[in-house]
């Protein structure tokens, strides 16, 4: 017997209390329309944040205040694209004879060194 959940898909909420929700089946009908417009959504949201945030950190006029504030709303986008990706990847189809081999950082990294360039905390 096929496992529907085995091809379920991570939807873009949470339950009321936190947890994961998912839709099984053939991603055909209103849940999974919505689900689509939801990501979109949340991609786009999470792009003009982008847009908001490059030149507030740029000019380096910020307080404390806006720096915090803006950490949590980027920390929230994150969270949101991270779910999108990660149910998005969990759908697409893996290439024949490939195998997890255990090799991968933790977290989907691959161990190397950091992307941020050396000044960007500073």
């Amino acid at each position: 017997m096929i496992n529907p959940m085995n091809n379920a898909r991570l939807l873009p909420w949470s339950s009321p209390d936190g947890k994961p929700c998912y839709l099984a089946g053939h991603g055909n009908g209103y849940v999974s329309r919505l689900a689509d417009n939801v990501e979109a959504a949340q991609l786009s949201s999470a792009a003009e944040l982008i847009q908001e945030a490059r030149p507030l950190l740029a000019g380096r006029t910020w307080t404390p205040d806006e720096v915090h504030l803006l950490a949590c709303v980027l920390t929230a986008s994150l969270a949101d694209v991270h779910r999108v990706a990660e149910s998005r990847g969990a759908r697409l189809p893996a290439p024949d004879g490939d195998e997890p081999d255990g090799d991968a950082a933790p977290g989907g990294g691959d161990g190397g060194e950091s992307r941020f360039p050396a000044d960007a905390f500073v």
